[in-house]
């Protein structure tokens, strides 16, 4: 099943109305952004970091010149992108044949069904693939499967750890590299990350979206550049969802302590799919008042059959109220929970702001010298 295709299963387009979700990926983002756009999301778009090609394509050939002349008895290869842009310089470089014939009876091993897709794509065929679709694991299978002592080339993705190709040298003769893309950091003047990781913080999201592990990298970087990192590591441990396409992704936010929902297969659709399951079932609070249901469903209330968009400080308001459930909160609460510089007055004046767009006259209770409540 392709993305697209299971993406669109049990597709309403109001299954995300109210939610705010952060996409952080860059390649493919507007197919991500489409994709909770029409199920009604609102996105906040950061690309932390960007895939680009080597502003230069001689190293990318000389490195395909030396292993058209080693003639590898393994190849590695990683991911589509990378395989076709790989043959597309070697082919603009007049060594697309020699590179093919160099290949010919090379040992290919590919890290999932997509980078097998590249390799079949350029004219070869694989023997096979990687246990759990990540570098680890097709590192695991090489040295399980070929005796020690070959030449291995690796068809590199932007990222991998250094430690992982210690692993094959200690093994093997030689381990020859052919980085045809890189990640680069995002453009300092790009006041979306800010816009991202302060909207995390202060409870202007609901979700964030991580297609690779170096966008996790970079916003975690680019928070405690700010000052921001544990404020972002709490939201992402609480009310914010940190969502990524599977394990490798997933694993420096494991290692801060967050733990992100991640599909079973490793895919963006399935990623869409259990971000809209997860936020429909567990992240809209239902609450039965005096004045009947209440629902609150990121930044939409929805009472008395209507569903009302809530500004930021509105929603500060109400969103504890909710979650309390009918107990008091404190004012003073409630004014440090306000964006920006709050104060009992400003309280008092956003209140009863709340008051009119909901509608409903005695849904907030008033608890004298001590609180608000909302009147279950």
């Amino acid at each position: 099943m392709t993305d697209q295709a299971e993406a669109t299963i049990g597709f309403r387009p109001d299954q995300l109305e109210g939610f705010r979700i952060g996409v952080t990926s860059d390649r493919r983002s507007a197919d991500l952004i489409d994709a909770f756009v029409r199920r009604g999301a609102q996105v906040v778009h950061a690309p932390t970091i960007r895939m680009a090609n080597a502003s230069s394509d001689e190293p990318v050939i000389a490195d395909t010149r030396a292993i058209i002349e080693a003639r590898p008895d393994v190849l590695l290869a990683t991911t589509a992108y990378g395989v076709r842009r790989w043959f597309e310089v070697a082919d603009a470089a007049g060594l697309g044949d020699d590179l093919l014939y160099a290949l010919g009876r090379t040992a290919i091993l590919v890290r999932g069904p997509k980078a097998r897709g590249g390799i079949r794509a350029a004219g070869l065929d694989d023997v096979g693939m990687s246990a759990e679709e990540t570098t680890e694991s097709l590192i695991d299978e090489v040295l399980a499967t070929h005796p020690p002592g070959l030449t291995v080339a690796v068809q590199l993705h932007g990222y991998l750890p250094p430690k992982a190709l210690d692993r094959l040298r200690d093994a093997h003769d030689r381990v020859l590299t052919v980085e045809p893309y890189r990640w680069i950091d995002p453009d300092l003047t790009d006041e979306r990350v800010d816009r991202l990781i302060e909207a995390a913080c202060t409870g202007g999201l609901d979700c964030i979206t991580f297609t690779s592990a170096p966008a996790v990298h970079a916003l975690l970087m680019a928070a405690e550049a700010r000052g921001r990192h544990d404020d972002l590591v709490d939201a992402m441990r609480g009310p914010v969802v940190a969502a990524t396409v599977g394990p490798v992704t997933s694993a420096p936010l494991v290692a801060a302590g967050i733990h992100p929902l991640q599909p079973d297969r490793f895919r963006m659709g399935a990623m869409i799919r259990q971000v809209c399951e997860h936020l429909e079932d567990t992240r809209v609070v239902r609450l039965e008042t005096q004045h009947g249901p209440l629902a609150l469903r990121g930044s939409v209330v929805e009472v008395r059959g209507r569903r009302v968009a809530l500004p930021p400080v509105a929603l500060s308001i109400l969103r504890p109220l909710v979650l309390a459930r009918g107990s008091v909160v404190a004012r003073d609460r409630l004014a440090a929970g306000m964006p920006g510089t709050a104060d009992e007055h400003a309280l008092e004046v956003a209140l009863s702001r709340l008051r009119q767009t909901l509608g409903v006259p005695g849904l907030i209770s008033t608890v004298v010298k001590r609180g608000y409540r909302i009147d279950v």
